[in-house]
């Protein structure tokens, strides 16, 4: 997704290569001042005194003087509270195929009414978004869209879910908690399309809101966490193992950087961790990188391998493992994995046909994991 394309008159729109999705008019909302994005207290900090805290939502774990901001950007202490500079504040919105996500066993077919805020609590080198996650909300225009606001947008538009997406929602948790709350009310599901990189208590207070979650794991080293990335491995495979547990729909997408995460070891090593941690179930998207951002230097990644870490995936037992960013494909079609036919055939973002008939494969009567209704 490119700098999102913002006119005057209130209506927002995503753009990316695919070029797919609709824009949205948010009813004629103008673009606001910064006196119409009140601050809202933040949720997970602790007082370290003298006007100090530290933030406890993600494991970045910023220590926050008076007057200063988190590695985020978008959370700022004043006098010793914490606040949240996002809560409401959108810059870019957009209605998707949920397959865009990728979210693939998820309400197939339907659309996401997806929404940003900015800021990230990462830097990663390739980011797609980066016009938005790596600029503090003052720098970019944005309007107000309070939760309510939000869910009646999605109703407007026939979406069925709220998607929270293209930067990252950790950093507006609040946000994305409220309005997950109203949108239940309106009988709309929420997804969080997210890096994972989240404590345990509040992704354990976060996921009863939503309907499911998909995460981008980056790779399987601590050192590309840190050089690309500026993060760390463990704890996303912390907040992996909460998801797992909780029983709510997640799937996992890893985009695959020629030199920098395509080790076969290293990603076998990876797809061995998945099945023990998260069971073989779990969809596993591995995606065609393109040059991006601060990596203009490498090139595209060769389909053959992203095939041979396909084939990895599922000899590591894996049952749903998809190419994706390759148009055609025959990988990002699903599969029954007990008589291998054909349930779900995509191209693209487009489902050309769903054979799948209440949860199971209409040929051999398997259950096929996901979330196939509202």
């Amino acid at each position: 997704m490119g700098l999102a394309a913002m006119a005057s008159c209130g209506c927002l729109l995503a753009q990316d290569s695919a070029g797919s999705g609709k824009k949205v008019d948010l009813g004629g909302l103008k673009f606001k001042g910064e006196e119409t994005f009140p601050a809202v207290e933040a949720r997970f900090y602790e007082d370290l005194g003298a006007k100090k805290i530290r933030c406890k939502l993600c494991p970045q774990e910023c220590q926050v003087a008076d007057q200063e901001r988190g590695t985020c950007g978008v959370r700022e202490n004043v006098g010793g509270k914490y606040h949240t500079l996002v809560h409401s504040r959108v810059c870019t919105a957009h209605v998707d195929p949920i397959e865009k996500k990728p979210l693939f066993h998820y309400r197939p077919g339907t659309s996401a009414f997806s929404i940003a805020t900015p800021g990230c609590n990462m830097e990663c080198q390739y980011c797609q978004n980066w016009q938005i996650s790596q600029f503090r909300p003052e720098q970019i225009q944005c309007v107000n869209l309070p939760p309510a606001a939000l869910a009646a947008a999605a109703k407007r538009y026939g979406a069925p879910t709220i998607a929270y997406t293209y930067s990252e929602p950790v950093i507006y948790y609040e946000y994305m908690y409220d309005a997950a709350v109203e949108a239940r009310k309106a009988g709309i599901g929420s997804v969080m399309i997210s890096n994972g990189y989240i404590q345990p208590e509040p992704l354990r207070k976060l996921i009863p809101v939503l309907s499911a979650i998909k995460v981008d794991f980056k790779g399987f080293s601590e050192n590309f966490y840190a050089k690309v990335c500026r993060g760390k491995l463990k704890p996303v495979l912390d907040a992996l193992a909460v998801i797992a547990a909780s029983r709510i729909w997640l799937e996992l997408v890893m985009l695959v950087i020629p030199t920098l995460n395509d080790d076969l070891a290293e990603n076998k090593a990876m797809f061995r961790w998945i099945r023990q941690n998260l069971g073989d179930q779990v969809p596993v998207h591995l995606t065609r990188f393109h040059p991006m951002y601060k990596l203009q230097n490498l090139p595209s990644t060769p389909v053959a391998t992203l095939e041979r870490l396909h084939k990895e995936a599922q000899q590591a037992g894996l049952k749903f493992a998809y190419i994706g960013n390759v148009y055609g494909h025959p990988a990002e079609n699903t599969y029954c994995p007990s008589c291998r036919k054909l349930l779900i055939e995509r191209t693209g973002f487009e489902i050309e046909q769903n054979r799948i008939a209440k949860g199971k494969c209409p040929d051999c009567g398997t259950a096929i994991p996901g979330v196939f209704s509202g």
